[in-house]
């Protein structure tokens, strides 16, 4: 209980410091500049004409696989292809990832990471899609989207769809697959493992293994070909993922003592800031509400309200 009760004056603590006004000096003038925690984009999103500096930075909590599958493929790498369907722009970079940035009028459009390349979905001895997985959160998993290859006259994007919440479809057309044997995957191997493939084969119709044993075998092939991640790296990667996600999160406290000290260095600034005010003769305007802030100048906090007790029951969003 009394960590809760600290942890309201803390983060009241921190709003009293950040509306504490700095000095600076020009010309000879004093100028009172309000502290501003991090800059926020007011008004409207113009449907891709914003400033640089005010586009969303995109992060891939994942890196990409390396380049695999059938080598005339390689002329994808390092370009990236734009498709607007129902109001979002989506970016499909092969061998990296897919993003999609919504084009509304709101002051903060949704923009994220829809998958991020990790290997080839195969049936049937044919690549039949890219795997874009580990994108954005969403709720519970993240976000994954399959990219299927057409033959087209031209590289682009023709279709995005979400068949499934989270799990999009993205068709995309090149005339790179145009040819009957332009994605077949045992081609692609090298002799090695087209032996093995062979062997695998004469097995099945041998009636030596099941064709569930024959299914398991060939993804193994395809995970020492490099098409496949084995299952083993996938969830290795993920855990990296989960334990760097955790490490950027801010540190709750665990303890009033925890809280408390953190409280009493905030505090010190505080009344630093306040110092610097009176020396400049400027009036310090939240010294005003200063009886309104809940105790904020006891050492400890000792005693809570009724307000208190209904932030620590009535709202469970700490």
């Amino acid at each position: 209980m009394f960590v809760l009760i600290c942890r309201k004056m803390y983060l009241t603590l921190i709003v009293l410091l950040l509306s504490t006004p700095s000095i600076i000096f020009a010309s000879g003038k004093q100028i009172a500049m309000k502290i501003v925690e991090e800059p926020t984009n007011y008004g409207f999103n113009t449907g891709g004409f914003n400033n640089q500096e005010e586009v969303k930075t995109l992060h891939m909590r994942i890196s990409p696989s390396n380049f695999s599958g059938p080598q005339h493929l390689r002329q994808l790498l390092g370009h990236c292809f734009t498709k607007i369907i129902d109001s979002y722009k989506y970016e499909f970079c092969p061998y990296s990832n897919i993003t999609q940035h919504e084009q509304s009028l709101r002051w903060n459009p949704y923009s994220g990471v829809l998958g991020v390349w990790q290997e080839w979905d195969i049936v049937n001895n044919t690549f039949v899609a890219m795997v874009m997985s580990e994108g954005d959160s969403c709720g519970s998993v993240h976000r994954t989207t399959k990219v299927y290859l057409q033959c087209g006259n031209t590289n682009q994007v023709v279709n995005v769809s979400e068949p499934k919440t989270c799990n999009y479809k993205l068709v995309f057309t090149t005339p790179l697959v145009c040819h009957p044997h332009s994605i077949l995957v045992y081609p692609t191997l090298n002799k090695t493992l087209q032996q093995e493939w062979n062997l695998i084969e004469g097995r099945l119709q041998a009636e030596e293994i099941t064709q569930k044993g024959y299914d398991k075998l060939l993804q193994h092939l395809f995970e020492k070909a490099g098409y496949r991640v084995p299952a083993a790296a996938k969830e290795k990667m993920i855990q990296l993922a989960k334990k760097k996600e955790q490490d950027l999160r801010p540190q709750s406290f665990e303890t009033l003592f925890q809280c408390q000290s953190e409280y009493n260095k905030l505090k010190e600034q505080v009344e630093a800031l306040r110092t610097v005010l009176q020396v400049n003769g400027i009036h310090d305007t939240t010294q005003d509400k200063k009886e309104h802030s809940d105790g904020l100048d006891d050492d400890t906090p000792h005693s809570f309200n009724h307000m208190d007790y209904e932030w620590m029951h009535g709202h469970r969003d700490y």
